[in-house]
């Protein structure tokens, strides 16, 4: 499987289609919650490189353009994070990562152990 972060949950989602075994599920959850981190990351990083020169008032328009409204008393920071995760979202590899999640969780997969729950 790819090791790009996008391609990868792409990946993991198609293969969870055909799956019904709880720990063959439980193991691709496991590999997109990883993926799905490092994608995000990913496009904060990016997100905090597109903005780094625009002005506060820029900034909030373009949180309000992806639904991320920059809010009365937010920080830059926050704004940048409220864009960064927006935009993810928005993405196929997060939906693709909701899809998985889903698959799994027919069929009693999750991140947290039982022992957790």
């Amino acid at each position: 499987m790819d090791t790009n972060p996008t391609a990868l949950l792409l990946d993991l989602a198609a293969s969870a289609q055909d799956l019904s075994d709880r720990d063959a599920l439980q193991n691709l959850l496991a590999t997109g919650h990883r993926a799905w981190c490092e994608g995000v990351a990913d496009v904060q990083s990016s997100i905090r490189r597109e903005v780094a020169n625009l002005s506060d008032t820029e900034l909030a328009e373009r949180c309000s353009a992806t639904d991320a409204p920059w809010e009365q008393g937010m920080t830059r920071g926050e704004a940048v994070s409220a864009l960064a995760f927006a935009t993810w979202d928005a993405a196929p590899a997060a939906m693709a990562y909701t899809e998985l999640e889903e698959r799994a969780a027919l069929f009693g997969a999750c991140l947290l152990g039982e022992e957790l729950l």
